[in-house]
């Protein structure tokens, strides 16, 4: 038995897909099914419904899928504590771009203390860092969560606590207001430049869905699109077009001469959300867990949406 199997097994849980779960673990499609024939072979029952599409678990699977999740985890704990090495006060923290640059510099010191925790960043778009926390690969994630396009994550799993709400807005730098406009919503025959999110990225989303219910038709053209929001700003700034941005990334002074490019109705609020499994064991874990939700409250967050228990 190889213990990479049981990540195979939870990837594939997860994504529901053999080609998805063979590209998120770096194998073959061949090589990584291979893997997970093996795994049923030596547990000695079906865990994948291959008759299902998409792909889903067998009974089995289902229950399979928690204790792999829980195995791992103190397989991980039993090394670092053998081991006496840096892994046990050690977590893996994922979140989007958007949060790695405007806000972890503010956060990790208030969670960390005074305590030897060390970290690993990933940083994805919100499938992916999704499934990392799903699949075990990371201790905690940090993402986005809009009403509309809420994060799928299995409560019963999975506790989740809001530590802070940001609006997206858009903006236009100052000179092309003051030189021809540039404004939301624009015209049939001056439309607007639009920078956008790349489809992957979880702005992409809320801001669709801002120019799909709009009462407004919007005239634009897409003249650039990329994942990373400072990406985007910069281009702004060089007035190349108009681009939605959370209120942090405009803090300190960051990103000058940008100007509102349309009314309230273009807006989106969204909150942030910390995610940690509940199968997740690691003391760690818990004490980084317990000051995310202390420091989420002192900041007048929602502490009703903890879930603790």
């Amino acid at each position: 038995m190889d213990t990479r199997w049981f990540q195979d097994f939870i990837t594939l849980a997860e994504v529901q897909n053999f080609t998805r779960a063979a590209e998120i673990r770096a194998v073959s499609q061949a090589a990584f099914s291979r893997r997970i024939q093996a795994l049923e072979q030596w547990l000695g029952t079906k865990l994948i419904d291959r008759a299902a599409f998409p792909t889903r678990m067998t009974k089995a699977g289902e229950r399979f899928r928690v204790v792999a999740i829980a195995l791992l985890d103190q397989i991980a704990d039993a090394k670092a504590e053998i081991g006496d090495t840096p892994t046990r006060n050690h977590v893996r923290l994922a979140m989007p771009y958007s949060l790695t640059t405007s806000r972890l510099h503010t956060w990790w010191p208030t969670w960390r203390a005074s305590d030897p925790i060390s970290c690993s960043l990933v940083v994805g778009n919100v499938h992916d860092t999704v499934t990392s926390l799903s699949s075990g690969a990371v201790d905690l994630l940090i993402c986005y969560n809009h009403a509309e396009h809420p994060i799928q994550l299995d409560a019963s799993r999975f506790d989740h606590v809001t530590i802070g709400v940001e609006t997206i807005r858009p903006y236009v730098a100052a000179s092309v207001v003051e030189a021809r406009g540039g404004a939301l919503p624009g015209t049939a025959t001056q439309p607007v430049p639009l920078l956008m999110y790349s489809p992957t990225v979880y702005f992409a989303r809320v801001v669709d869905s801002l120019i799909s219910k709009s009462s407004r038709k919007l005239y634009g053209t897409r003249v650039f699109e990329a994942e990373m929001t400072e990406a985007l700003a910069g281009l702004a700034q060089q007035g190349l077009g108009v681009v939605w941005l959370p209120d942090s990334s405009l803090e300190n002074g960051r990103l000058r001469d940008l100007v509102f490019a349309g009314d309230t109705s273009w807006n989106a609020e969204v909150s942030i959300r910390a995610y940690r499994s509940r199968t997740n064991a690691r003391s760690v874990v818990g004490v980084l867990w317990e000051r995310i939700v202390a420091s989420a409250q002192s900041l007048d967050a929602s502490p009703a949406s903890a879930d603790e228990n």
